[in-house]
């Protein structure tokens, strides 16, 4: 990849933007001078920790109590529905499609929550974008009653008492947010007010 496309790539146009530098182009590709998250080259060597760039927080719903399946060859299995909820953050904002995703959360047998995640977030603009991803829940026997209370009021102040992390993936056909379906990002979430609220971050 030539060097001008190392130091200036947007994320999303991605891999887009670089198969159409070598005349593969793609119908996705973005333009610079959207909205999407631009990342210039500083911090790339391979010595240098990555960086952390947030995009927004998502407030989701869920219907309560969840689908509790019993317990499996794998695990406790239960189902969280997605009732909705909205989004909101510097490069994107809107709605979390009703009923359109759920948690099938695995509790393995050291109390972990290994989480499988999957709904859609309609922007403020009308584009769909397909959310999924795994990651991991789990606090000290003391705290999970609090922890796992979706339905406490929402206290940042108490969420160092339990650990939950993601990494999600998007999808869109949308070309004005092309720039979301090659990017890394990672959550910091916590739980409350009716379902997790998901700090989301760009992976820089």
């Amino acid at each position: 990849m030539a060097d001008a496309v190392r130091r200036s790539m947007l994320v999303g146009a991605g891999l887009y933007a670089a198969t159409a530098v070598v005349g593969r182009g793609n119908a996705h590709t973005l333009d610079a001078g959207t909205s999407g998250l631009l990342l210039g080259a500083e911090g790339w060597d391979a010595n240098s920790p990555p960086g952390l760039e947030f995009l927004f927080e998502a407030r989701v719903q869920l219907h309560l109590p969840p689908m509790d399946v019993g317990t499996t060859p794998e695990g406790q299995r239960a189902i969280f529905l997605v009732r909705g909820g909205t989004f909101d953050g510097p490069h994107l904002r809107g709605r979390v499609v009703p009923d359109a995703g759920a948690d099938w959360v695995r509790i393995r047998p050291d109390g972990t929550g290994v989480l499988d995640v999957r709904f859609c977030l309609e922007t403020h603009d009308n584009a769909l974008i397909y959310a999924y991803w795994q990651g991991r829940f789990w606090s000290a026997p003391e705290d999970a009653h609090y922890a796992t209370d979706f339905e406490k009021p929402d206290d940042p102040a108490g969420a160092w008492r339990y650990y939950f992390r993601a990494a999600p993936l998007f999808e869109t056909g949308d070309t004005r947010y092309a720039w979301l379906n090659n990017l890394i990002s990672v959550t910091k979430s916590r739980t409350g007010d009716g379902g997790p609220i998901h700090r989301v971050f760009a992976v820089t």
